[in-house]
């Protein structure tokens, strides 16, 4: 059984390099690193968990601007690795 994992944007900055189907997410403790997953996550229960977690920690005010998700970086491409697109 092969693991999917999820694609990852280093570095990018604009919404050109988030490609149709899928979108940007920063996650990291202190340094916040940026993820492009696909949109299909969001009904996964595993990533709507994270997504409570970061509405706890952050409300609506996200201090990178987009989405921020309030786990490690390793923690988040473990959870991402075990969903199915």
């Amino acid at each position: 059984m092969a693991i999917r994992m999820p694609r990852i944007i280093k570095k990018s900055s604009t919404a050109k390099d988030v490609p149709k189907g899928h979108f940007a997410v920063y996650v990291g403790e202190e340094q916040k690193k940026r993820f492009v997953i696909p949109i299909s996550f969001l009904s996964q229960p595993l990533f709507q968990d994270l997504l409570s977690q970061a509405k706890e920690e952050f409300g609506f005010e996200h201090p990178m601007g987009g989405l921020t998700i309030p786990c490690r970086e390793d923690v988040f491409v473990d959870l991402t690795s075990r969903l199915k697109n």
